[in-house]
């Protein structure tokens, strides 16, 4: 089963969230459309899909996520702004 990590950030870009899914598609949809109201994207209103990684295996992508998680937030924005350097939002829904 594949896996994606994914950053969302708000839109001033001061709150970045870090997840994991094996559904990138209506993961996104479903934080942008704020189904779960006790989510950490609802209450800090990260609404844009500002970096993707896709794995192989969801296992892959578990570890990495539990690895970036540690990370401070400057090597975090570093990885954003390698391929997104104006924080666009990449999901198109």
């Amino acid at each position: 089963m594949p896996g994606y990590v994914y950053f969302m950030a708000n839109k001033y870009n001061s709150v970045l969230y870090v997840g994991v899914t094996n559904n990138l598609e209506r993961r996104i949809w479903e934080h942008k459309n704020g189904i779960d109201k006790s989510n950490f994207t609802y209450k800090y209103n990260c609404h844009k899909l500002v970096h993707c990684e896709s794995y192989s295996d969801i296992k892959d992508a578990i570890a990495r996520k539990k690895q970036v998680k540690r990370w401070n937030r400057e090597w975090k924005n570093a990885v954003v702004e390698k391929d997104n350097p104006d924080w666009i939002d990449l999901y198109d829904g």
